[in-house]
Order: C-alpha cells, then sequence, then structure tokens
C-alpha cells in the first residue's frame, strides 16, 4: 500500500506557495517519506525578503490590541487541534507523541505570555535637567519594532522553539520570515496555519522550507533582515556571525550541562532527575544533561541507582503513550553518537549501561571514568549519552564543570544553602538550577548562555527586548 502524499506548499508572504522542487519529509523512526515540502530558491528568499519590507511597516502600525487578540487567537486554534499538532511533532522529529504532547502545550503557552508581554513595551521618562543648562527640557524613550527579523531554527523543539521566535516578533510589530530544519518543517507551517486562522495580516510571516546552503545565506546576509535570530549548532552560529554583517544577531547553540550532586542531596530526586534530564527528546536538547559530577562518598550508591533508572527507560514507537524514549533525528546521527562513545570506551572509559545501535535508535547509555582528552568529554553529544564522573568535593566540581568551552546552564543538588550560593556565583553559565537538573526552563525566564553557548537571551520578555529599540524623544520647552 502506498501512502498518499499531500504535498505541503510553503508560506511565503501570506500565500500558501509550490516550487519546482520538494524535500522528502521522513520519520527517523522507519525511514518513510510522510509529506514532501518545497525547496524554496534564491528567488524565493529573496521575493520574500521584498514582501516582508511591506509587512514590517503593516505590522509596526497595529496596534498593541490587535496584535494581542491575533497571537492569543493563534494560541486558541493551536490548543483546539492539539492533537494534529502533536501527531505531526511524533511524526517528523525523534519526540515520542507524550514529549510531543507537552511541547504543544508550551507552545500555547508561550504564544499567550507573548501576547501579554506585547502591553509590557515599556519606555521612560528622562531627566534632562540633571544637566545644566537642561532645565527647560522634558522627554522620555520608548521602544520601536526593528523590522525584518530572520530566524532559523532547529529539529528537536520544531514547533515551539519557532514559536519563541515568531511570538515575540509579532507581539512586538515585527515582521519575521522563518527558516525550519530541513528535517522538521511540517510543524513549523503548521504555527503558520494557525496565524492565517487568527488573521495575521498578509506579508508579517513567512514559513520558507528549503536547504540552508541554497536559502540561508540571502536571509543572513541581507541588508533589510535586521535581525537574525539562530537556534542550533556552534559551527553554523558562528559561520553566520561571520556572514551577518552589522545587524543585530541572537544565538543559542548549544552546550554540554553539568550537574553536581552532593553528599547531602536528595538521592532518588537526583537520580530521577537526572536521567529525565538526560535522555528526554533522545538526549537531543541544548539543556540535557551530559556530565555529572558525584561527591566520591555517595559515588557508588549514585552509579548504581542512576544505571537501575536508566535500564527502566522504555525505548520504542514514539507513537505509543507507553514508550519514553524514540529514534534520533537519523540514522546518520545515531552512527556519530555511536562513534563517539565508542571512541571514549577505546581510550578507557567504562560502559556502565546502553552503548547498542539501531538504525537511528541508539540505547540510553551511561558511561564512567571517561579520560579528559575524549571528544565526548568536551563537546556536545546530542544524543541519548551521559557521563558520570567522581568528584572529591564542590570546588573541584565547580571546576571540571567550567572546564569546557560551553555555558548554557547546571544543576545541582544540596541541602546547603551556602554551598548552593558558591555554585551560583562560580559557575560560568546562564543559569544554574538548585535542586533540579540543568534541564528545567519555563519559557518566561531569560534564557541563554556564556561562552560558546550563545549570544543574547530568549525567553518571551527579553526576546521582545531584543527585538526592540529605544527611541529618545526630547522636547525643549520656551519657559520663561
Amino acid at each position: 500500500m502506498t501512502t498518499q502524499l499531500t504535498g505541503q506548499k510553503m508560506f511565503l508572504a501570506g500565500n500558501w506557495v509550490k516550487s519546482d522542487r520538494m524535500i522528502e519529509v521522513r520519520d527517523p523512526q522507519d525511514n518513510s517519506i510522510i509529506d514532501t515540502v518545497p525547496a524554496a530558491s534564491e528567488e524565493h528568499m529573496l521575493m520574500c525578503i521584498e514582501e516582508a519590507k511591506i509587512g514590517a511597516k503593516t505590522a509596526a502600525s497595529m496596534p498593541v490590541h490587535e496584535r494581542m487578540k491575533i497571537v492569543n487567537s493563534a494560541a486558541e486554534y493551536i490548543e483546539k487541534n492539539s492533537e494534529k499538532y502533536a501527531r505531526t511533532i511524533a511524526s517528523e522529529g525523534s519526540k515520542t507523541i507524550r514529549e510531543a504532547t507537552k511541547e504543544v502545550a508550551r507552545c500555547v503557552q508561550t504564544l499567550r505570555i507573548s501576547a501579554e508581554e506585547a502591553r509590557r513595551i515599556h519606555g521612560e521618562t528622562i531627566p534632562f535637567d540633571q544637566m545644566p543648562g537642561s532645565e527647560n527640557r522634558v522627554g522620555y524613550y520608548y521602544r520601536f519594532p526593528i523590522g525584518i527579523i530572520g530566524a532559523i531554527t532547529p529539529f528537536n523543539d520544531p514547533l515551539n522553539l519557532v514559536a519563541h521566535k515568531v511570538g515575540p516578533a509579532i507581539a512586538s510589530g515585527n515582521a519575521i520570515i522563518v527558516k525550519p530544519a530541513t528535517v522538521t518543517p511540517l510543524s513549523a507551517l503548521l504555527l503558520a496555519e494557525a496565524f492565517v486562522q487568527a488573521g495575521l495580516p498578509p506579508k508579517v510571516l513567512s514559513v520558507i522550507t528549503g536547504y540552508g546552503s541554497e536559502i540561508g545565506d540571502v536571509l543572513v546576509t541581507h541588508p533589510a533582515v535586521r535581525m537574525v535570530t539562530f537556534t542550533g549548532g556552534l559551527e553554523a552560529g558562528e559561520e553566520i556571525s561571520r556572514k551577518a554583517g552589522l545587524k543585530k544577531i541572537s544565538m543559542e547553540l548549544g552546550s554540554n550541562s553539568p550537574v553536581i550532586i552532593l553528599e547531602d542531596a536528595d538521592l532518588e530526586d537526583a537520580v530521577e532527575s537526572t536521567v529525565s534530564g538526560a535522555f528526554w527528546a533522545a538526549g537531543q536538547n541544548c539543556l540535557g544533561v551530559q556530565r555529572v559530577y558525584i561527591q566520591d562518598s555517595i559515588i557508588a550508591k549514585f552509579e548504581k541507582a542512576f544505571v537501575e533508572r536508566t535500564s527502566q527507560y522504555r525505548v520504542g514507537d514514539k507513537q505509543s503513550v507507553h514508550i519514553d524514549m524514540g529514534p534520533l533525528i537519523s540514522e546518520k546521527e545515531a552512527i556519530r553518537v555511536e562513534n563517539l562513545v565508542n571512541e571514549a570506551i577505546e581510550k578507557g572509559a567504562l560502559l556502565l549501561t546502553g552503548g547498542e545501535r539501531n538504525g537511528a535508535f541508539y540505547s540510553p547509555t551511561v558511561l564512567a571514568n571517561v579520560p579528559e582528552g575524549c571528544t565526548i568529554s568536551k563537546e556536545e553529544i546530542f544524543g541519548p549519552v551521559v557521563l558520570l564522573y567522581s568528584v572529591s568535593d564542590l570546588e573541584e566540581a565547580i571546576q571540571r564543570s567550567n572546564d569546557v568551552n560551553y555555558g548554557l546552564q547546571a544543576g545541582i543538588f544540596t541541602r546547603d544553602i551556602e554551598k548552593a550560593h558558591s555554585a551560583i556565583a562560580k559557575l560560568d553559565v546562564g543559569g544554574i538550577m538548585i535542586n533540579d537538573s540543568s534541564d528545567y526552563r519555563i519559557d518566561t525566564m531569560p534564557f541563554g548562555g556564556v561562552k560558546k553557548s550563545g549570544l543574547g537571551r530568549e525567553g518571551i520578555k527579553f526576546s521582545v527586548q531584543e527585538m526592540t529599540e529605544p527611541k529618545v524623544v526630547c522636547f525643549k520647552l520656551a519657559i520663561h
């Protein structure tokens, strides 16, 4: 029996558009084709940008209450059709249906928070008379939208991470062009559908599908695009920053997040949190727990409990509600992870559980005694692999946690408030979770990292700040 493909269209400045070339969207679980999307050309992108110039003026002129109504209506549409959205996420990506359902719920919240933040784009009065000679001047500043925003989004959260760019952009009065991950474009197109149903004016939003090598540079380098917001890998991020030119750049580039377990921790909670944090979405998560530093007095007990809990993880059909973990995004990615693990084992790492690949599936894997020279100990794994290390005390754990080029988030489990504050002050990260794993986030908090984990901060309020600029207004009064 042959699957009937609908053949999706991309959303170009308010119109659903075909292309002469199509891209196959495959389910990583069995490599079956689930649909096709257009492969946009350079001409498509240039047309998109020209239309966005008009869209930016339309968006900037929309009153706040209209922006709020549209964004809230899009959220309501997604909520009413949540099952369709969740099935799409689970079909084109790696997430299980339970993980996908949670992502849809988060997307709804992301949009609703964006609508609320639209009413909070405030300015301030400026006391110009603080300077001698300016006694007859009064004024203020307000924030205005920057214009056209280019957004490049990843595969691991194909709906909510797109919403994290689109929601704030529209709430703050900008036009936005989204280039979603080539392997997971369907969820982004469904987000565009929600905004169409919500009554978003034409030309304000585009979701243009295609290969980054063919259309990415046009979006990144075009002078009319005043900001590029990118979530993805370090190498791509560095390339974008070199090419973008004089414009705003916001980047979240991943990490290899550490979690510290001290001897006074609630061990059961620590195990449960770090296992979940390591293997959520098959470990393809920028916040995922990669390195766990355990105080040596409890290392044996922690390792045993961690391996036991990991072995209970159910891997299989991601459309089943009984499954905890599905495949990686492709067999190629699973092979990459397999090679990293094998390199570590060859150099002396101890395999505690896992280490098996079947197509795009890679079993939840736990390694101990990983030599510092291994690639897996320094770089982002982006797969279901976690490394356990023994440390003598908090100071050693902090030093080793910081000894990498990334710094997105970290976690620490302790009942000692002074040790918690020591970790807060000394860990080089953008966020630290106390008695939780690194894999904790709500959509309102400032989100981003230091070092090579990125530039700027997301989180709705903070994205709105990035997507607007202050304009100063000063009145010179004729006061006698």
